[in-house]
């Protein structure tokens, strides 16, 4: 009886669980310091990703390795991101910077490596931090990274709390239940 319990409780725990935890993102992903930020010297392909309207936290940018095998493809219409090549590491870093900046709740940028499954860099996540008493949390972003084959699909979304707030779905409109 007691094992049955047990098998029961473990599925119905997975069933809830969100499968990209099951699946792992595919990449490793590890945040840098600003005195990395030299060591970075290839081109890149340069993914910006979001800043549709006036109020969207989907924004990223990606900066794919060139020549390395891969190629990032944003798992989204292609009117929602732009892709600019053949980008020099500093130039790219600066414009990702500036482009994931201009949202009125922005505080920082997180830089991250990501890296294959043999441990080589096969680009850099540009990620904005919010302020926190703005949205809940400084993190708003869900991001997978999926091998296929040369490609690597990036699926990019609101964390499920923050999109809640953002639509009511919580039951209260707004952020904290305020309209």
């Amino acid at each position: 009886m007691k094992k049955v319990f047990v098998i029961i409780l473990l599925v119905s725990m997975l069933s809830g669980c969100n499968f990209s935890l099951l699946r792992g993102s595919g990449l490793a992903i590890k945040p840098i310091t600003d005195r990395d930020i030299a060591d970075i010297t290839e081109n890149f392909t340069l993914i910006l990703y979001g800043a549709n309207h006036s109020d969207d936290l989907e924004t990223i940018a990606i900066l794919d390795k060139e020549g390395d095998g891969y190629e990032f493809e944003p798992y989204a219409p292609e009117f929602e991101y732009k892709t600019k090549k053949h980008l020099p590491a500093q130039e790219a870093l600066s414009e990702a910077g500036k482009f994931v900046s201009w949202h009125h709740s922005f505080q920082d940028i997180r830089l991250s490596k990501l890296l294959d499954k043999n441990g080589s860099v096969t680009g850099y996540e540009v990620r904005p931090l919010y302020y926190p008493f703005d949205l809940g949390l400084s993190d708003v972003l869900d991001v997978d990274y999926i091998p296929k084959g040369s490609k690597i699909i990036v699926r990019i979304r609101l964390s499920k709390s923050v999109g809640e707030k953002i639509s009511g779905a919580n039951g209260k409109k707004g952020f904290f239940g305020i309209e």
